[in-house]
């Protein structure tokens, strides 16, 4: 199996880290690029960062396109990458993929220095809580269509599942806690 890790902005170093954690030795974890690095990935993680400014990269490189063009695709939208994954941005013009029936509010649990930690119950990683590192988070404020809720915090939609692809307000890649990366590849990428 291959994975992609998008490398324009971001959390890349962190992903690419945790991805090859859980992947172990059942394939192979690539930094994304170029567009025609997309051909043959099973999965991409879209990281956090700035969401105008990954989406403008994505754009620029034809990667979104690329992207677009591989239905099978499975993808980890993780913050910034959750926006690039929504139907619908809240309060703001900007580039998407547009692939979930979801909406976003960028920033929703404040800027910078509001970021903070939290423990999360997520139902498929068991009952163990999953430490969720908040950086300027996002929240999904409307989910749609066969979208699921799969974790919320004080009310608010951190986590949904939409057949492959899977969007993620925190930052799982910052905890040593591998259970969502291998969630995605075993349940949502199918490895």
């Amino acid at each position: 199996m291959r994975v992609g890790v998008l490398a324009l902005q971001g959390d890349v170093e962190e992903h690419l880290t945790a991805m090859r954690r859980a992947l172990g030795r059942r394939g192979e974890v690539v930094q994304v690029k170029r567009a025609e690095q997309v051909h043959g990935l099973k999965a991409l993680v879209i990281p956090g960062g700035e969401s105008t400014t990954i989406g403008k990269l994505m754009q620029k490189y034809g990667i979104d396109r690329a992207v677009l063009a591989e239905p099978e695709l499975a993808i980890l939208g993780t913050c910034a990458g959750a926006i690039m994954l929504a139907e619908r941005i809240e309060g703001y013009e900007q580039f998407s993929l547009g692939l979930m029936s979801i909406s976003v509010a960028r920033n929703a649990f404040g800027r910078q220095r509001e970021s903070f930690e939290a423990e999360l119950h997520i139902e498929v990683l068991g009952k163990k809580p999953f430490p969720g590192v908040f950086i300027r988070a996002p929240v999904i404020t409307e989910v749609r269509g066969s979208a699921e809720v799969l974790a919320e915090l004080e009310g608010k939609v951190v986590l949904v599942r939409q057949g492959r692809y899977l969007a993620c307000a925190f930052h799982p890649e910052l905890t040593p806690d591998r259970r969502l990366h291998r969630y995605f590849l075993e349940e949502v990428a199918g490895a």
